[in-house]
């Protein structure tokens, strides 16, 4: 029988996957760092799922979980500065482009 971990170990894996391929394959620059959230995400569900083998959330989990989401929000944030400034300065967002514009 399958246990509840394992599912949610299971679909933390799969949102990994997904995150990378976000990051790996698409241009945009926003849906890069909405790749790299859905990880940061996914870890955090991975870090509960690991957690709670017992039947019960082991609190240190929570609290890595719960400081991982604060950091998570601070990164996005200036993440989504740097993206707007950068659209800002060279109009474009497309990553491809802005490799080329090295000083």
């Amino acid at each position: 029988m399958v246990e509840p971990w394992q599912l949610y170990a299971a679909a933390a894996s799969a949102a990994v996957i997904i995150g990378m391929y976000g990051v790996a394959s698409k241009r945009n620059m926003l849906k890069t760092i909405i790749g790299i959230e859905i990880i940061t995400s996914s870890v955090g569900l991975n870090f509960l799922a690991l957690g709670s083998r017992g039947g019960t959330v082991d609190p240190l989990a929570q609290s890595i979980v719960v400081v991982s989401i604060a950091i998570g929000a601070c990164v996005a944030a200036v993440a989504l500065s740097i993206m707007i400034n950068v659209f800002r300065h060279y109009g474009s967002l497309d990553l491809r482009k802005l490799r080329r514009l090295r000083w």
